[in-house]
């Protein structure tokens, strides 16, 4: 709060307190989400896992790990570190999710060793 003072020059005295949380106030606005995908999450998110066969072909599609995430390294230095690009992707939530619900199916209802999907 007292570096948004300097930085706007409302130096904290009792009468500018009403002036700062005002700024303050504007900063903090959420602007809604835009809802253009909100149907496919839905969906997603409904899907019901109850077939091994399906469970495992779920594993196998969605990826652990962001197969983009490297490190780009020359002579053994890292260079530079290229981050996972998953995340980007406005669905991401939803997959993690849908692969999670299908190992935990294919460990808890089939019984099977799960550590390959790993």
């Amino acid at each position: 709060m007292h570096d948004l003072a300097k930085a706007t020059g409302v130096w904290m005295r009792p009468q500018n307190t009403k002036i700062l949380n005002a700024i303050t106030a504007r900063m903090y606005i959420t602007i809604p989400k835009f809802k253009l995908l909100s149907p496919l999450r839905k969906w997603l998110d409904r899907i019901e896992i109850n077939n091994p066969k399906l469970a495992r072909f779920l594993c196998k599609l969605i990826p652990s790990q962001c197969p983009f995430e490297r490190d780009i390294s020359f002579l053994g230095h890292v260079l530079f570190h290229i981050p996972p690009m998953c995340k980007l992707n406005p669905l991401y939530n939803e997959l993690i999710d849908l692969r999670f619900r299908a190992l935990c199916y294919l460990a808890d209802v089939c019984g099977e060793d799960v550590t390959s999907y790993c």
